[in-house]
């Protein structure tokens, strides 16, 4: 499974360096110099100029990190092959992830990684299946376990100890105590 480790800002300079928003924990990690990282499969970016006349740019299945640094807050990226302002613009929307196989599990047992979540059961403490989790949303408030409902629908159910009381990976289940009228919405 691909976890996602960031998305690509818009250019920075004349080299082909751009930013990056960050959705990792270990950006140093994730961005060292010589690390791979993953791209949506044939993407091609909205705002996709041409490098060359006539030539559409596609964006690289992989992009190996050249260099990055912090820059007043935001992550710098050079990658290798990416040497203009043009073809970096080109990139901009392009979410980078890297393999999860090569990722080890966090260390606090409170933590997890997205793809470890995905997939399992959830149910209330007195055993009602609601759902299966189906992603993860970050959002600025707190992450969301997006919930697909036994009756086809989605729900949105904040990760946050009042109502997430476990998250069993290895028993392939999360147990949850919403507040009534949150399936409501």
């Amino acid at each position: 499974m691909r976890l996602i480790v960031g998305r690509i800002g818009k250019p920075h300079g004349l080299r082909g360096e751009v930013t990056v928003e960050v959705r990792t924990d270990e950006p140093e990690a994730r961005f060292a110099p010589g690390s791979v990282l993953s791209t949506e499969p044939g993407a091609v970016p909205p705002a996709n100029p041409a490098p060359g006349p006539g030539v559409p740019f596609r964006v690289p299945a992989e992009l190996t990190v050249e260099s990055a640094r912090w820059h007043q807050g935001r992550m710098l990226v050079a990658f290798e092959g990416i040497l203009e302002r043009d073809v970096a613009e080109a990139l901009r929307g392009t979410l980078i992830g890297v393999d999860s196989a090569g990722v080890a599990s966090p260390e606090d047992p409170e933590e997890f990684h997205d793809h470890q979540l995905v997939g399992l059961a959830v149910v209330t403490p007195g055993g009602e299946h609601l759902g299966e989790v189906v992603r993860i949303e970050h959002a600025p408030a707190s992450d969301l376990l997006v919930l697909r409902r036994p009756e086809g629908r989605t729900a949105l159910i904040p990760f946050v100890k009042a109502i997430v009381l476990e998250v069993d990976v290895a028993g392939g289940r999360v147990v949850v105590d919403p507040p009534a009228g949150l399936f409501d919405l």
